[in-house]
């Protein structure tokens, strides 16, 4: 019976892939015994409630390899009808081309670029071993073990691909040493990729790169043999490690095209087909469902799940789970802030009072919270804590902090803002899924002077206002950054906070509640003459240049603190009007990028930013040198505005 489901989730992938026209037909062939052994004799899920808590989590790195995943989801009983796999990678179908994280019942995050899942995996296990401390149950088992609420694993399906990102190396490396030993991951080893084989290209020996990572190790030789996939899985769950087992397997095995490049991504001829559908015994009409086997399946997964499905459910009343949102007011926060101060300390003070108010608030930096300041006051040890010490690694923190998210934590994660391009595709998924992450940037601008070019950021901004679904603040002041911190949360949306390193004033129009129109009016004028609109600690420079020009000239200017332009483009086209309205000449001053302000000009005479790299030097050197010092835009909009 093993072997008939086995062979039936096979068919059906290949199936899928055919009507579509196109998918990868050689994981489907290859790996369908390990997702199936995993399935059948091992995950804690209930196709019913989807999202059960303590469900085991599964992850398929190797996203590339979704029809696989659905056929076995079908097959395990979970929401998906025969038509659902027809329509395979068509628009709005519940089987799109790679696994996406709230379209399909049993998809447990969007995955598809590689390396993002296994990382993201690390996040997943991490959020498990925190909240299995956190509700730990006051009685003993038969055991003698102490026992918790929580205690799922998390299980990933990854291949080559996956381990040839430097990503992977990152993650794993930390997974190592928390000793996540409720990570398992199964290494569908082929030695082929898309281009070819690996030989020359990956010749890394995989296991003895794991153990010097920490990782308990399994080997598996041949990836057919179920009983040999089920005995190393049962072995890896005794482990006080994680674990990796290599299986080994044959890409499009039955193909005949097996074991080539030519089996990965392109659909199999029909005749190949017809003859591998003879060699797995299955019916050669399309979409066949051995009902028998589907029901052997799902009655498998429904006996051994329920004997902590229900448990559970019986004992989380008893606990303060935080499921629901949280909303926040941080009105009474502001206490004592300095007159003048820098942002990241401003905002290193607002997150301490931010983790009293919501428990699963954690996060960390990427061996940088000395300068950024984002820090809470308990660093995670055993795993009770709220900060995390991600050392040296950008990259995965970002998939690190998308695998908390995905577990019910708003997570944040912080470096210097020309950084964020190493966390760039995780920041991308995170928008994608819709992920409340938290991303602090600071060191924002070429203020930070002697660090040099390297560290001085200038498209960044413009890079992370580029990304879809993705909420990016720039705050004034401490008051706009306690505004961006309750939209943040309460719309518990993916975002980015873009902090200075240099010391601001506490300014006097600031507005915590108008952060949430994305751009206000911070210096009212009595006879409208001109507009700056500005951003970050360029909203203080603003309003001084605009006293000056009215001191000197009597020239009346407006100035807008714009600190997020996409939210306040979201706003009804009356009130951003009222802000800006026509007729008058604008003008911008932001620390970075022109790209994305052109809309908000006559012409680029209009914006003064920052368009090329920057120089190595003292702070008012640098800006002397990019031509950004106070004296010298103060004199650009004295010609603009003659």
């Amino acid at each position: 019976m093993d072997r008939e489901i086995v062979n039936n989730i096979k068919s059906l992938g290949i199936d899928m892939i055919d009507k579509a026209g196109s998918g990868h037909p050689g994981i489907v062939l290859g790996a369908a015994s390990i997702i199936y052994t995993l399935y059948a004799k091992h995950m804690n899920v209930n196709p019913n409630d989807p999202l059960w808590e303590n469900r085991d989590r599964f992850v398929l790195s190797a996203g590339h390899g979704s029809a696989l995943l659905y056929a076995t989801l079908y097959m395990a009983g979970f929401n998906l009808t025969i038509e659902d796999l027809k329509q395979f990678r068509h628009i709005h179908s519940k089987t799109p081309g790679h696994p996406e994280y709230g379209v399909t019942d049993g998809v447990d995050m969007s995955t598809g670029p590689l390396g993002q899942g296994i990382a993201s995996a690390v996040g997943m296990a991490l959020a498990g071993k925190i909240l299995n401390k956190q509700y730990e149950i006051p009685k003993k088992s038969k055991l003698g073990k102490e026992q918790s609420l929580f205690d799922y694993n998390v299980y990933v399906l990854c291949g080559d691909g996956d381990l040839m990102e430097g990503i992977s190396y990152e993650a794993t490396s930390l997974a190592g040493s928390l000793k996540l030993n409720n990570l398992i991951v199964l290494y569908d080893s082929n030695n082929v990729s898309l281009d070819g084989r690996t030989d020359g290209v990956f010749d890394d020996n995989i296991i003895e790169r794991f153990e010097a990572l920490n990782w308990n190790t399994i080997q598996v030789k041949d990836g057919t043999i179920i009983s040999s996939i089920d005995k190393a899985i049962e072995e890896a769950k005794k482990s006080n490690k994680p674990t990796l087992i290599q299986i080994k397997t044959i890409i499009g095995e039955g193909s005949i095209y097996e074991n080539t490049n030519k089996v990965h991504g392109s659909p199999l001829d029909k005749d190949d087909i017809t003859k591998l559908k003879l060699k797995l015994k299955i019916e050669p009409e399309e979409f066949y469902v051995n009902e028998e086997a589907r029901k052997n399946f799902i009655k498998q997964i429904s006996e051994r799940s329920l004997k902590k499905y229900e448990p559970f459910n019986k004992q989380v009343n008893e606990f303060n789970y935080q499921k629901e949102d949280i909303r926040i007011d941080l009105g009474n926060l502001l206490f004592d802030y300095s007159l003048k101060e820098s942002l990241r300390v401003s905002n290193g003070k607002i997150m301490q009072e931010i983790a009293k108010i919501i428990p699963n608030f954690i996060g960390g930096s990427a061996d940088l919270g000395s300068s950024t300041k984002a820090v809470l006051p308990n660093t995670l040890n055993k795993f009770v804590g709220n900060n995390i010490n991600f050392g040296v690694r950008e990259h995965a923190m970002g998939a690190i902090l998308n695998g908390l998210a995905l577990n019910n934590f708003y997570a944040f994660g912080s470096t210097f803002l020309v950084f964020s391009d190493y966390l760039k595709p995780a920041i991308r998924m995170s928008a994608l899924m819709n992920l409340p992450v938290i991303y602090i940037f600071t060191h924002d601008s070429i203020n930070i002077g002697q660090d040099g070019p390297t560290h001085q950021p200038i498209e960044q901004l413009a890079s992370l206002r580029s990304i879809p679904n993705l909420a990016v603040f720039r705050p004034a002041d401490a008051k706009e950054i306690t505004g961006c911190w309750e939209y943040i949360i309460n719309n518990k949306k993916p975002s980015c906070l873009v902090l200075s390193r240099n010391e601001v004033s506490l300014l006097d129009k600031t507005d915590r509640h108008s952060v949430s129109y994305g751009g206000y009016i911070v210096r009212k004028e009595d006879n409208l003459h001109a507009i700056i609109i500005s951003t970050g600690s360029e909203v203080e420079l603003s309003i001084k240049i605009a006293n000056t020009l009215y001191e000197m000239y009597k020239l009346d200017i407006r100035v807008i603190s714009m600190p997020n332009r996409e939210l306040f483009l979201k706003q009804s086209k009356e009130y951003q009007e009222e802000i800006l309205p026509k007729g008058y000449r604008v003008i911008v001053i932001e620390a970075g990028s022109k790209q994305g302000w052109e809309g908000f000009v006559y012409n680029d005479k209009y914006l003064i930013t920052l368009d090329k790299f920057g120089y190595s030097g003292t702070k008012e050197e640098v800006a002397n040198e990019m031509e950004f010092s106070y004296d010298q835009i103060l004199k650009k909009i004295i010609k603009l505005l003659k």
